[in-house]
């Protein structure tokens, strides 16, 4: 299987109009005629969504791995049993590649206690943690300890770790390698944060030099900083004065040079939440030549458009921003034909205060989009709207970011991996209510908004997710 989800490949059945594969059908023959084995748990589900497709399933959960995947009948025995509603799907657990949680050091913006609930409210079972916002940024390997120690008694959700490349941090890119980060972001323009500069494209090729040594990944935000600086400046509160201050051209020139550099280094590169979908063509041509590179969208730019946004609506800045409709059905496109890999959540909460809600000035705003726990429901229901199914956003937000980021065990339901699904009621429809979120400020893009699709329970390592006892661990690049 691939980390798109493709197919395992070997032959398949039908039994009740539900394909399975040969390996499922022999679990089924192995399990009725050679005995009974009692796993800790069993799920059935009339709908699992299995790297081949949808299936009527019996999965066998024993230590918090999945060790049988079995069709529907095979009577696999559990010391618990969980059986899903008649308008409930099973789906891998989400693995959520981009979030800032930003602790420790700004802990009143979020946390991990706060944000991990969150995620498992959306279906995340998986989150890898951005390397700054927090004090200090995850830049040597004792800023990584120090949030490792904080992040281990908090967690509801597996949470893995970035590291931070920035002027003159070359030296502890192997160190931290070693220590068993997923790879490294860096900025080309300015962070948001002083305590993490930008790097040139020269020092970033530089590093990237180091990193393809150890096969790791240089993860970019990809906008140029000189463009950006003949741009206008946002002030005020009409979206159009910020928009035109973050141009598409700069996106456009960033990912040249991410281009560039993976070219000539042979590195592993990702663009980071693309917005501008000008950019795909050469992205999709660099890719036909060899050059490794991956690419990852956001729920925000694909469900919102910039003619929607009213002034002084500061819950809906990010940088780089959300453009016009036209530009948002282009990055459609670009997941549809493979272009895109996959969608995050680029989940960068602020304190209110930060997000001038009272002012509304574009200018002065923190920019950032809290949806960690929305962005199953806000992708089905703008991908039913086109007649996408839900087995591909799923692998959008499962199977994709786990591939992308290198996570191993997360985001399909096979034998051996980890334990973790959500269960999805997609037909539910409901209003997001920006008090009933889970982290840790009540600010949403999307209070009010209608969506279809709901998780009503979470699952981790066989264990549902209650909010309460947290039950994630940490986990290292394998």
């Amino acid at each position: 299987m691939d980390g798109r989800g493709g197919p395992a490949g070997g032959s398949t059945a039908s039994t009740g109009g539900v394909t399975m594969t040969q390996s499922i059908r022999d679990t089924v023959d192995g399990a009725v005629s050679g005995g009974r084995t009692v796993h800790e748990l069993v799920i059935r589900a009339e709908r699992a969504l299995l790297p081949e497709g949808w299936a009527a399933v019996e999965i066998g959960v024993t230590e918090g791995r999945i060790v049988a995947v079995a069709a529907a009948g095979a009577r696999l025995a559990g010391e618990r049993r969980i059986e899903l509603a008649a308008d409930e799907v099973l789906l891998p657990g989400l693995v959520d590649s981009h979030v800032h949680v930003n602790d420790p050091g700004r802990s009143e913006w979020e946390g991990f206690a706060t944000a991990t609930r969150a995620a498992a409210a959306g279906g995340v079972t998986t989150l890898i943690d951005m390397p700054l916002n927090c004090l200090p940024p995850t830049v040597d390997v004792d800023a990584l300890e120090t949030k490792r120690a904080v992040a281990a008694p908090a967690a509801h959700v597996d949470v893995g770790f970035w590291g931070g490349a920035t002027p003159g941090s070359t030296a502890q890119l192997a160190p931290l390698h070693e220590a068993g980060v997923f790879g490294f972001k860096c900025f080309l323009e300015h962070s948001g944060v002083d305590e993490f500069p930008h790097l040139e494209p020269e020092e970033m090729e530089r590093d990237m030099a180091v990193l393809a040594e150890r096969d790791s990944q240089m993860i970019v935000h990809a906008e140029d900083s000189r463009t950006l600086a003949d741009a206008p400046t946002a002030s005020g509160r009409q979206y159009r004065s910020f928009l035109e201050s973050r141009p598409e051209e700069a996106e456009h020139v960033a990912i040249a040079a991410v281009i560039d550099a993976a070219r000539r280094t042979g590195c592993r590169a990702h663009i980071l939440h693309l917005s501008a979908a000008g950019a795909l063509e050469q992205i999709a041509a660099a890719r036909a030549e060899g050059v490794r590179l991956t690419v990852e969208t956001c729920p925000h730019y694909l469900v919102l458009a910039a003619e929607e946004i009213a002034d002084g609506a500061t819950t809906h800045k990010c940088c780089p921003p959300v453009r016009e409709g036209a530009n948002r059905d282009a990055l459609w496109q670009g997941l549809l034909d493979g272009t895109i890999d996959c969608v995050v959540s680029d989940h960068s909460p602020s304190t209110p205060e930060l997000k001038e809600v009272d002012t509304g000035d574009f200018g002065t705003a923190w920019g950032g989009i809290s949806s960690l726990q929305l962005g199953l429901p806000l992708l089905w229901t703008a991908a039913r709207r086109r007649g996408i199914g839900l087995e591909q956003v799923v692998r959008w937000m499962s199977s994709g970011p786990a591939a992308v980021a290198g996570v191993s065990g997360k985001g399909s339901i096979v034998e051996g991996g980890d334990a973790d699904f959500a269960v999805f009621a997609p037909e539910r429809e409901w209003t997001v209510e920006a008090a009933e979120l889970r982290h840790r400020h009540p600010l949403t893009a999307y209070q009010g908004w209608p969506v279809q699709g709901a998780v009503t329970r979470t699952i981790l390592r066989g264990d549902e997710v209650d909010g309460a006892r947290p039950r994630g661990r940490l986990i290292e690049r394998s």
